[in-house]
């Protein structure tokens, strides 16, 4: 596997845990928090949206849905 896409999908699990631990988060937040771009964080989110484990209950914030998810 190619660094980026290590350092990608490290990136993303530390979205969905950042997510995980605090409820709901506005896009600012997790880019501040990650210091990248809010353009590389949405790019974040999309990935976590189209695999059922974030969603949007209003426009910039983010949530964690109920798929159960096995980290390691």
């Amino acid at each position: 596997m190619k660094p980026s896409t290590n350092r990608m999908l490290t990136r993303i699990k530390s979205v969905y845990m950042f997510i995980n631990e605090k409820g709901t988060v506005t896009t600012q937040e997790l880019v501040d928090e990650f210091g990248t771009t809010s353009r590389t964080i949405q790019r974040d989110l999309n990935v976590l949206a189209y695999n059922d484990l974030v969603k949007s209950p209003s426009r910039g914030k983010w949530t964690i849905t109920k798929k159960k998810v096995k980290i390691s």
